[in-house]
């Protein structure tokens, strides 16, 4: 851990991490600027201020997953302690200037997404995590304690400056939370106003809340966090005791906000960011990080990042639109991508900000001149390629895996890290690069997804100039490019007509092309057909992986796959020599220069490859030689031994002869001597793998290193305290320090925001690209040319990772990564660490690479022993050395069948034979079918597979190449099969491939896939064809058996019966179904069946009250016009109730009346009939005859108490409907008729009250002026005319009785008599009376549902009489001569009448007792007999008795006196008894009602006093006369004793 490339050196570090709220930080004296890059923290020394460029100090290391949270230690004496959180779930305490760590826990469970040092309590540590939990961690007394303020993912979190106990909370959703973590789960506050995540929370260095007086007017508006608590708040608290927090989020906002409050005082709101380059991209809103800072000491200042990467400075002074200032004034000072971080540090008597951004770039400013002070680049991936300019001395290209290359001007003056950047038209690793070797600034890059280009970075407008890119790929990794002279045929043209250079690559797939630079976009040659022709090769040539050109340009050296390495002379590439050395990948080739005082050094050529050994080879005497054929060199020159892993780059020294420096998978990069074979210097500062190396073309004492652990390396030879490799221990040290790399569980893909780490993994290549870069080279997903062996190379632990490849950014594709030069290690096994659950994941990748093969047998016989396979051979060959001799071969094969392959065909059939029985033992069907068809016997397998129930699609699909007959009969055998399989569908669309309409049809309609079938019947039969109706009504019948009633009747229409349709409509029978059934019948021409259900439908808008509606649907109809006449005046008289009678209680639906001028002056009928006459037209007698006909020829039942008030007001309209049309056409007979008809069903309703209303209503002046205009002679309207009037008497001599006068004399006088309650006696009366119960609760209903208010009988009762409007004015005399208007009521011969009616009720009241009593004990009995016990029948008939509707106590009473049983002949007898008397009445007197007659005696005699003498000796000698039943014994007792 000892701090890397010290003295001297420098460091291009890696990345900063990204998507956290605070994983960077400086010491508060000012030395150390500390940033978490991946799973390690880089420390820069800024101990030089904004003067001078940082240098690398070093790393933290021991993380085993991307650093979340970084922060250092604010306590004075211990400003070099710091604290890291990571994904793996734990916090590590570090001292920095040791770079060593001090301290550890694991006390979250879930990912950690925020962490701070509090800068108060010198050893607080507190840490939130991604479910919401917050631990603070006291590390000097080993203490901790846990907080969950909310359940939310929290984003950031930030200790107060100046309360101990403070901490404020920022969560994805939006929400900030200042909780006190003395108190035990105490929120203080939770602070609404922002609608997405908290990037940011910083609060103001200066405690209090006075200092910004500006801020005061906002304070007075409320703004939309709420009111003020107590309206003014006391100036003095607020200015004391408050604090201001600032939060930064991802909806574009900042707030400020006042802790004594607890609301948002300010709000900023970023300016729209003004890129270079003009329009906005529209992703660059979407992709923001919003951070703070406040800078120390000013409480009217806050610095934040805004949407492109520039930093503002806001004054918060400034009402208004608020003022900010761009940080950094010149070109180029800003960030050019979002910022994440920003700490500070004081310097001297300024203040340095920090910032890390996207762009990958660690700035230092200025406060004071809001200048940027200095930039330091890193790097996003690991570094693949270094080259020096042999131009453009000093000028270092860097080829990275974040698609960048980096340009660094290593001889800058007055900045060290003086680095430009390209990454036009890169959209993958940068893997290889090449300067041109005399043109300036001419840099060829490979990348790693094939491409091969050119960038021009010399010109001055390079930084936007994108490449050239050659039209011709490669199809895999580039690993090498060179510059070297034209071959053929680019060799061809004369002078000048040609490059004098080009530009060969080489890459994964083993190809090498040449290319002219000059025509990029032409075709590219592949030199291994100049080979191939200039040296007559016929056989195929190795896979090339590295090429090298000796620098005169007349040698190529070709390095390959099987680790030889071939050299050709130049112009036409004949093959001189193959070094058969190394027996591995080759990975490095490098020719000596030729500068040296030693010119034969210059044929000195230097390889390593996946061996971990150098080789070093000499090739003067070849090249002098004069053979003819080329020679093959085994015996090394020199060989450079030490290191323990695959060698990835090497470089000759320029300053020496015969000195080389090596870089290797050991994690070392070693110089050696040549010419003596020895290690003269081992440079270990890395953490990881080096994969580049560059000699210092200036300085004899510089090389520089690229690594993957994403850093460049500048170190000096004479710096380091080690000269070899490290072995045994040290080599077992550096595998553990490797193995400490992110351990990555095998990733689950999260959405995007989860934590604020895990965001756009697109855009980050450190953190977790780092994932991918390691991952796809560990796994080996890579190219396998270059990766035949590697034992050497050391795996960490993550063998068995799956790679989650992320596509969201179209930037970066992995899935063809490799490295420069691959490994595949057979090691793997060496790593026991894997936890078990990661191994299905290998399964997985491996089942998904390797599909079952369809020649096991073969494949298994090819890959036995050595020996076997040499017999093979042997046998082979003697078999078609007999074959030769046309001599029959299979019987040499018996036990070698899989030599079939390679004989003839009788052979080849066998050995297909066995495999195919092979695949059937081991139940793969599908591989044996495959098989045979390539055999050509597919008649047997299509039988075989019909037979066993095995066809497939596939099956059926290749049936036709046996001929059209097996064709269709393959198609009918997988049809019946899809049906045991209930396939339904698909065997109707394979019946339809051969032809079967009607069978397919047929199969789907049996299967009640009717949709389906009407689909085909339609597309494919005529129109006439009878199985459509037949699917239609089939579906319409299930469908309507299923309730689904408008589906049913579409098919209904589609059948052609739009009868049907509208009867299967009209089956819900609701208000919109009647509607459409009756519109429908309308258009299908069902007149009369649209109207009965136009009728329907207006009888439920009549019972929601909605007259306006019922009209609407009965006007589309004449034959209703007597039905509209009806409703028009059942309007018009539930108006005058409701006038009459207002309700208190609202009904839940309000009527809906017509707005019709009333004529209120005329009587009820003049008022009907003038509405008729204006509104509905009625005009013409014959009009009202016409209605009247139609009105007469319907006929209601009767009502009785059970009949709902609504239809009972219906069936009321409608005989006072044809009393309007008899009283308009003056039939005045007809007329009295109807009326009485109306009166007595309100009276059979039992709705007395609604009795009286419609008497008062109809005959406001009572009868006299109707009887007047009837003819006397016509007997049967006079009996009408005295039982109308008899009912208005009978509805006056109750209200006289309800409604004593004033008087009080008078009322003690009634008062002495006990009043009988009419909710008691008339009930009763009419319970037993006339059948009719005139029970309050009936009234009382019916009254609240028509609108009405009722009187309220207990009232009366109790005397408490209203002061009635009627009565008020009533005096003595005139209730007298209203009494004596009752005397009608008291007929004698209708009170004989309806005495024996009676009688006769009375007695077929026992009669149906007798009856249901007689079925109860034969049902008790068959019960008894079933085993029931004696309890439920007793239960039973108690039950039985107490649910009799005429169980009323008094009955009860009477059936106790009555105790003597009475036989069936008796009764029999008085019933016909009964019934003769009953015959001898005229039949005038029973033609029409009359209310009962010894009811009226009673309530006469309970007017007492006021009753004059003459009626009242009447009303009790009609008592004693007919009275013999015991309800009126015991009513008018007290009358009769």
């Amino acid at each position: 851990m000892a701090a890397a490339a010290g003295g001297g050196g420098r460091v291009l570090p890696a990345s900063p991490n990204w998507y956290s709220s605070r994983c960077s930080d400086a010491s508060s004296d000012g030395r150390l600027f500390g940033f978490a890059a991946r799973h390690r923290v880089c420390l820069l020394d800024v101990s030089g201020g904004g003067a001078s460029a940082p240098t690398f100090y070093g790393e933290l290391i021991g993380h085993t997953d991307r650093i979340s949270g970084f922060a250092f230690c604010r306590c004075p004496g211990q400003s070099s302690l710091c604290a890291s959180s990571s994904d793996d779930g734990s916090v590590k305490i570090w001292d920095a200037e040791a770079l060593a760590p001090v301290a550890g826990y694991s006390l979250h469970q879930n990912a950690i997404s925020a962490l701070h040092w509090s800068p108060l309590v010198k050893d607080l540590i507190v840490s939130g995590d991604e479910k919401g939990i917050i631990v603070c961690y006291w590390h000097n007394r080993c203490d901790s304690q846990q907080f969950f303020p909310e359940p939310r993912t929290i984003f950031c979190l930030t200790c107060s400056p100046h309360q101990e106990n403070l901490v404020a909370i920022g969560y994805k959703d939006g929400m900030v939370v200042i909780i006190d973590i003395s108190r035990k789960r105490e929120v203080l506050h939770r602070l609404r106003g922002h609608d997405d995540e908290i990037h940011c929370l910083a609060w103001c260095p200066v405690p209090g809340e006075e200092r910004l007086p500006a801020w005061q007017d906002e304070l007075q508006v409320p703004s939309e966090e709420g009111k003020v608590p107590n309206g003014e708040l006391a100036q003095n608290t607020t200015t004391k005791k408050g604090f201001y927090l600032a939060s930064g989020s991802k909806d574009q906002t900042i707030r400020i906000w006042s802790c004594t409050r607890g609301r948002s005082v300010i709000t900023l709101k970023l300016p729209p960011t003004r890129r270079r380059g003009g329009a906005v991209d529209p992703a660059v809103k979407e992709r923001i990080w919003l951070t703070l800072h406040w800078p120390s000491g000013r409480s009217t200042e806050i610095v934040s990042s805004s949407f492109g990467g520039e930093l503002l400075l806001w004054d918060l002074t400034q009402s208004g639109r608020r003022r900010w200032t761009l940080l950094g004034s010149s070109e180029g000072q800003n960030h050019s991508r979002i910022v994440f971080n920003l700490s500070s540090v004081k310097c001297q008597d300024k203040e340095l900000l920090f910032s890390i951004s996207m762009d990958r770039d660690v700035k230092c400013w200025d406060l004071s001149t809001l200048e940027c002070n200095w930039t330091m680049p890193s790097l996003g991936g690991f570094v693949y390629s270094l080259a020096f300019s042999p131009v453009d001395t000093g000028c270092l290209a860097i080829g990275v895996g974040d698609s960048m290359i980096r340009v660094w001007n290593t001889l800058s003056m007055n900045n060290a890290y003086d680095v430009k950047t390209f990454w036009q038209s890169i959209k993958s690793k940068v893997t290889a690069l090449s300067w041109h070797p005399t043109k300036e600034g001419c840099l060829a890059f490979g990348t790693d997804d094939g491409k091969v280009g050119i960038f021009d970075t010399f010109s001055s407008n390079a930084k936007n100039k994108p490449p050239q890119i050659s039209s011709t790929y490669h199809k895999k990794t580039v690993y090498t490019l060179v510059w070297g002279p034209p071959t053929p045929p680019l060799s061809f043209g004369g002078e000048g007509e040609q490059p004098s250079v080009t530009l060969y690559s080489c890459a994964g797939e083993g190809v090498v092309f040449q290319h002219n630079p000059w025509k990029l976009n032409g075709e590219a040659n592949d030199i291994n057909k100049v080979i191939q022709d200039t040296n007559s090769i016929k056989h195929k040539l190795p896979a090339r992986t590295e090429i090298s050109w000796k620098p005169d340009g007349k040698l190529l050296a070709l390095g390959n796959e099987d680790g030889s390495i071939e050299v050709f002379q130049a112009p036409n590439l004949k093959l001189l020599c193959t070094i058969q050395q190394h027996h591995k990948l080759i990975n490095a080739i490098r020719w000596h220069h030729e500068h040296g005082s030693q010119p034969e050094l210059s044929y000195l050529i230097a390889s390593g490859s996946i061996n971990a050994t150098i080789y070093v080879h000499n090739l003067k005497s070849i090249i002098e030689s004069t053979s003819e054929s080329p020679l093959t060199i085994t015996e090394p020159f020199r060989t450079l031994a030490g290191h323990t892993a695959k060698i990835t780059s090497l470089s000759w020294s320029p300053h020496h002869e015969g000195r080389l420096v090596s870089a290797c998978y050991d994690g070392t990069a070693q110089v050696w001597d040549v010419m003596n074979e020895e290690p003269l210097c081992n440079y270990r500062g890395h953490q990881g793998r080096l994969l580049s190396v560059q000699w210092s073309p200036v300085d004899p004492d510089s090389v520089y290193t690229g690594a993957d652990d994403f850093s460049v390396h500048k170190w000096h030879i004479s710096k380091q305290e080690h000269t070899r490799p490290p072995q045994g221990k040290k080599s077992i040290e550096l595998e553990k320090k490797r193995s400490m790399q992110p351990k990555v569980k095998p990733k689950k893909k999260k959405p995007v925001g989860k934590s604020p780490a895990k965001q756009e993994l697109s855009d980050s290549m450190n953190g977790d690209d780092r994932v991918k870069e390691l991952l796809l080279e560990e796994n080996g997903v890579l190219d396998h040319e270059r990766d035949k062996e590697a034992q050497e190379a050391e795996l960490p632990d993550k063998v068995s990772m799956t790679v989650s490849k992320d596509t969201s950014s179209p930037a970066y594709d992995y899935s063809s990564f490799s490295l420069p030069k691959p490994f595949m290690s057979q090691k793997a096994t060496l790593v026991k660490k894997d936890p078990p659950k990661e191994k299905p994941a290998l399964d997985a990748l491996q089942k998904k690479r390797k599909p079952r093969s369809i020649l096991p047998f073969s494949t298994f016989m090819d890959h036995r022993s050595k020996d076997e396979m040499h017999q093979d051979c042997l046998r082979l060959a003697t078999c078609l050395k007999t074959k030769d001799n046309n001599e029959d071969v299979s019987p040499d094969l018996n036990d070698r069948i899989h030599l079939g392959l390679f004989t003839d065909r009788a052979s080849l059939h066998n050995m297909i034979d066995v495999e195919g029985k092979h695949h059937l033992e081991n139940g793969h069907p599908e591989l044996f079918q495959q098989l045979m068809l390539w055999k050509g016997d597919m008649k047997g397998v299509l039988q075989a597979a019909a037979e066993r129930g095995e066809l497939t699609d596939q099956l059926v699909a290749m049936s036709p190449m046996v001929g059209y007959q097996a064709w269709v009969w393959t198609v009918e055998a997988f049809a019946k099969q899809l049906c045991f399989q209930e396939q339904y569908v698909k065997a109707a669309s394979h019946l339809l491939s051969i032809h079967k309409v009607y069978e397919a049809v047929e199969l789907l309609k049996v299967n009640h896939f009717y949709r389906e079938a009407i689909v085909i019947a339609k597309a494919r039969l005529r129109p006439e064809d009878p199985i459509l109706k037949d699917l239609y009504t089939s579906w319409a019948a299930l469908l309507e058996k299923d309730g689904h009633y408008s589906m049913a009747a579409k098919c209904y229409l589609g059948a052609s019966s739009p009868y049907d349709a509208v009867k299967v409509l009209a089956k819900k029978g609701d208000l919109t179904s009647l509607k459409i059934a009756a519109e429908l019948a309308l258009i299908a021409g069902e007149e009369e069946l649209s109207a009965t259900l136009s009728f329907r439908c207006a009888q439920d808008l009549l019972l929601s009250r909605n007259w306006v509606g019922a009209q609407e649907v009965l006007q589309q109809h004449k034959t209703l016009f007597g039905q509209r006449l009806v409703f028009c005046l059942n309007e018009l008289l539930c108006k005058c109730l409701s006038e009459r009678n207002p309700s208190d209680r609202r009904s839940p639906v309000p009527p809906c009346y017509h707005s019709w001028e009333l004529n209120r002056e005329a009587s009820f009928f003049d008022m009907v009939i003038e509405v008729w006459q204006k509104v509905l037209g009625m005009d013409t007698t014959e009009q009202a005859t016409f209605a009247q006909e139609q009105l007469r020829s319907i006929e209601h039942p009767p009502s009785t108490s059970n009949t709902h008030p609504k239809q009972v007001l219906f069936h009321i309209s409608h005989d006072l409907t044809l009393a309007a049309l008899s009283y308009q056409t003056t039939t005045w007979d007809e007329a009295v008729q109807s009326i009485v008809g109306a009166v007595t069903r309100s009276y059979d309703a039992g709705n007395f009250t609604l009795m009286q209303e419609i008497c008062v209503i109809i005959l406001p002046e009572g009868c006299d002026n109707l009887r007047h205009k009837l003819d006397s002679t016509n007997s049967q309207s006079m009996d009408a005319c005295r039982s109308l009037e008899a009912f208005v008497a009978y509805g006056l001599l109750y209200d006289l009785w309800w409604n004593p006068p004033k008087d009080s004399a008078v009322l003690q006088k009634a008062g002495l008599d006990p009043v009988l309650c009419p909710g008691e006696e008339t009930a009763l009366e009419k319970s037993s009376i006339s059948g009719h119960s005139f029970s309050e609760e009936t009234l009382d209903q019916t009254a609240v549902e028509m609108g009405e208010n009722v009187c309220n009988t207990t009232e009366v009762c109790s005397c408490e009489t209203e002061n009635d409007s009627r009565t008020s004015s009533v005096d003595l005399i005139d209730r007298q001569s209203k009494l004596n208007g009752c005397k009608v009521l008291l007929s004698e011969e209708i009170a004989a009448l309806q005495n024996t009616q009676r009688d006769i009720a009375e007695v077929q009241q026992i009669l149906a007792d007798m009856i249901h009593q007689h079925q109860q004990q034969r049902n008790n009995l068959q019960k008894n007999t079933n085993g029931s016990t004696q309890e439920s029948n007793l239960q039973q008939s108690s039950e039985t008795e107490s649910d009799k509707p005429c169980s009323d106590s008094n009955e009860m009473n009477c059936k106790d006196e009555v105790k003597e049983p009475i036989t069936l002949p008796e009764l029999t007898k008085q019933l016909l008894n009964a019934k003769q008397k009953l015959a001898e009445f005229p039949d005038n007197l029973k033609v029409f009602p009359f209310p009962s007659v010894l009811e009226c005696c009673l309530v006469l005699l309970h007017i007492g006093s006021q009753c004059p003498p003459e009626l009242h000796e009447q009303a009790l000698d009609l008592l004693r006369k007919h009275g013999s039943a015991d309800i009126y014994r015991k009513a008018g007792r007290r009358f009769l004793t």
